[in-house]
């Protein structure tokens, strides 16, 4: 196994010991953002233990977290997002994950989704296949968009960015659409038993560790123009046979 992935994979342990100590906690602490998302005491506290751990092993290595930002300046830099689902986290919704990827030379080489309330964990490093605890993962065999399974995130803001008629359009394309939403929905794509995932809107640390997990699986990832980058600000999964068919009805105007 690649030794960044098994380090990743400690950084998972470590974010679970204190994303679980909080979670249904009664004194939670939660703070609206200047974006008005949610963030609670224990998105920064998980952020903290990862950063730490990752400058102790790592000292020269940079740090991307989507609640302390950026630091560091180097061919390797780890970007977190320590609790993925905050507003399911503070609601006890079980469903939300730490997300660790760690991008080498411009490429996120290592992925890990740990969702221990679920309790789930995914990873993938380069070369290596993906795996959901241990079970390797391969994206199904849908080969026509009229049978695949959708999986997508909140319906407004597929209108409020303009996105709202290419999304029906993507709808009734479709066989059955689940509102799954934020990490599940792509882990549900590696495993295969989703086909496409989509979303209009979205940040460098939502994805970077999912890419590389797809990918692994044997699906495709790209913004909507087709990209495969996790910087692009919206995005689509897919098991790859269905990917340009996503896209044509994305671009639509």
């Amino acid at each position: 196994m690649d030794a960044d992935l098994v380090f990743a994979l400690k950084l998972a342990d470590l974010a679970d010991e204190v994303t679980l100590a909080r979670f249904l906690s009664d004194d939670l602490k939660i703070e609206r953002k200047p974006d008005t998302t949610h963030v609670t005491d224990a998105d920064h506290a998980a952020e903290l233990v990862i950063r730490s751990a990752i400058l102790e092993r790592f000292p020269s290595d940079a740090i991307l977290g989507e609640e302390f930002g950026a630091e560091g300046d180097s061919g390797r830099r780890w970007i977190i997002d320590p609790i993925d689902g905050t507003a399911n986290f503070m609601r006890g919704i079980p469903i939300w994950a730490t997300l660790i990827g760690l991008e080498r030379d411009g490429v996120v080489d290592i992925g890990v989704v740990s969702a221990p309330a679920m309790p789930r964990r995914w990873w993938a490093a380069r070369g290596e296949g993906a795996y959901c605890d241990g079970r390797r993962l391969s994206v199904s065999g849908v080969a026509d968009i009229s049978d695949a399974q959708l999986c997508y995130a909140d319906f407004p803001w597929w209108e409020a960015f303009g996105l709202g008629e290419q999304f029906l359009a993507l709808v009734n394309a479709v066989w059955r659409t689940r509102g799954f939403g934020d990490f599940w929905q792509h882990m549900l794509v590696a495993e295969g038993a989703a086909d496409i995932a989509v979303e209009p809107i979205v940040n460098l640390w939502d994805l970077a560790a999912i890419q590389p997990i797809i990918e692994e699986a044997g699906g495709r990832f790209s913004d909507h123009s087709g990209v495969p980058t996790p910087a692009g600000g919206n995005a689509v999964s897919s098991n790859g046979l269905l990917h340009e068919a996503v896209l044509a009805i994305l671009k639509k105007q």
